[in-house]
């Protein structure tokens, strides 16, 4: 991809301008310490509009461009349920999760955990998030980022993931959350505003000068293969990464992405995940966080167009590709023309660089307030830990990039192996949260033997039944865990749990201008389902 003046205009302008705005936001009066709610909670000021900016800045990043566009290449529109579903999952957090979070207080998911429990839950949950933010969110992102700037670029993929590490570092370690969020907001704009117009440039090229829609409909003329929400058993082959190829039913297996596991998946990444919440967690109120998750929703049913779209282009004009993977790289090397290029690329790595700065923030945030705080400098000034969270943070993604080539180096959709690997510990989470907020009976020692059994159970699932889809295994993981956490809950005590969480209908009372919004993001989807059933 060659770059003309305007395009190094708009790219270098892009990164001096979200640098600038981190470091103004960071800012303290001379003299004055950054305190850890400022530094981990953005000081609790977040409006609607940068909870909702952030969440999707946070969300979508390489391995959605990169990755949901390499699936979307080799499966289709199916993809668009993870984006889609993901949009209920929203509103039903909005509605009853994040009333409870917000009521406690509290920084991090694990601090609920212990308030709910107790400490052992708390730290067997933090260990979890750590090292799958490190070796797997982090790493990839990296990895998928660094692959794009290879492709289009010719950077070498060391270098790649170094230098897209070090951007992010450049204002997340400094300025935490409070820079983060706020730079989000520009971010988003550039990689949806980017995104769409790498999609219409695409089929613009592909229906030889139509508009949009008319582009739209020879392209599903073209390729209807490819615009099926639901795939069935054995309709569909993909490439493995391994040189053979595979039932794409395996990724998305049938009907069980509407009714099965993905839902799982949805309610413990976007409403117990860490790096997701602490958005939420960090708004004005929490009917600025409701309104927040609700315009989320909305951009996540935008988000199909700008991330599966693109993959099913590239698979209409016979892209030659060595890994599907290289399909979004591949379109703008090709299509996207000198001018346009700078924002082009501007949208991706602003999607990179905010998702890793938010991943480094929250890990930093887990490990200072659940592991060094609690365990190994109980005492420590609230000054310090802002220094601590720095550090950590830094060393997190310091680990991060030795690790992300080795670990993806050989996959074909990089995206596949996420869903894979965080599914180890995701039917727990799940199970864990889903008791602990809403059945006053679960005991600490249930969950604590749920969290150990999942990634044992999942292994044992994945080596026997390795025709199993790992969606469908999530679903059977998470029977067991909820049969484990409910007959140890009875068998311990014939009582509600002390630290039992007492609900209030009240608390779940939300505007009605909430609640025709998700009707509206309810009726879109319904829609789309329709059509491309």
């Amino acid at each position: 991809m060659k770059f003309v003046a305007i395009d190094f205009i708009i790219f270098f302008g892009y990164a001096l301008l979200v640098t600038g705005v981190a470091l103004y936001v960071s800012r303290t009066k001379k003299g004055i310490k950054k305190s850890s709610k400022e530094y981990f909670l953005a000081d609790k000021s977040l409006p609607w509009w940068a909870v909702g900016a952030s969440l999707i800045a946070a969300n979508i990043s390489a391995e959605q461009f990169i990755g949901v566009s390499g699936s979307g290449y080799a499966i289709g529109l199916a993809m668009a349920s993870y984006e889609w579903t993901a949009a209920v999952a929203l509103i039903v957090i909005a509605k009853y999760f994040l009333p409870i979070f917000l009521q406690k207080n509290i920084y991090t998911m694990p601090q609920f955990l212990e308030q709910r429990f107790d400490n052992r839950v708390r730290t067997v949950l933090a260990v979890f998030w750590i090292l799958l933010y490190i070796f797997v969110y982090l790493t990839s992102v990296a990895y998928l980022g660094a692959l794009f700037l290879q492709t289009v670029f010719g950077i070498e993929l060391i270098y790649g993931i170094l230098l897209l590490s070090a951007f992010a570092a450049l204002y997340s370690i400094y300025g935490g959350l409070q820079a983060v969020a706020w730079t989000d907001v520009i971010q988003v704009v550039f990689l949806i505003g980017g995104g769409i117009l790498t999609t219409i440039l695409a089929l613009h090229h592909f229906s030889g000068g139509a508009d949009l829609f008319s582009g739209l409909s020879m392209l599903i003329e073209k390729v209807p293969e490819k615009f099926h929400m639901i795939i069935e058993k054995g309709s569909l082959m993909i490439p493995d990464g391994k040189g053979g190829l595979k039932d794409a039913w395996m990724d998305l297996p049938g009907l069980s992405v509407l009714i099965g596991g993905l839902w799982i998946g949805h309610f413990a990444y976007w409403g117990c995940n860490q790096y997701v919440t602490q958005k939420a967690l960090a708004a004005k109120s929490l009917k600025e966080a409701q309104k927040g998750l609700i315009f989320a929703g909305y951009l996540k049913v935008l988000m199909p167009m700008i991330v599966v779209i693109p993959g099913i282009i590239a698979f209409a004009l016979n892209a030659d590709l060595a890994k599907s993977d290289e399909a979004y790289p591949w379109l703008l090397q090709n299509f996207v023309p000198a001018g346009f290029r700078g924002a082009a690329a501007a949208a991706l790595v602003a999607a990179i660089v905010s998702s890793l700065g938010s991943m480094v923030n929250s890990t930093a945030t887990i490990f200072t307030m659940d592991i060094y705080k609690p365990f190994i400098n109980p005492k420590v000034e609230d000054s310090k830990l802002v220094f601590v969270g720095r550090l950590s943070g830094l060393a997190a993604l310091c680990m991060a990039v030795l690790t992300a080539k080795p670990l993806l180096g050989d996959l074909d959709q990089a995206f596949q192996y996420i869903q894979e690997y965080t599914g180890f510990t995701t039917p727990a989470i799940f199970a864990i949260f889903i008791f602990g907020l809403f059945w006053k009976r679960t005991t600490p020692n249930s969950v604590l033997w749920a969290a150990i059994l999942s990634i044992p159970l999942s292994l044992v699932f994945k080596i026997l039944m390795p025709g199993l889809p790992f969606m469908n295994r999530w679903v059977v993981v998470f029977i067991i865990l909820a049969v484990v956490i409910i007959s140890m809950s009875l068998f311990e005590s014939s009582e509600d749990d002390p630290k039992g969480i007492r609900i209030d209908r009240e608390l779940f009372y939300t505007s009605n201008k909430f609640n025709m919004s998700a009707v509206g993001i309810l009726t879109i989807l319904a829609i789309l389902y329709t059509v491309f059933w």
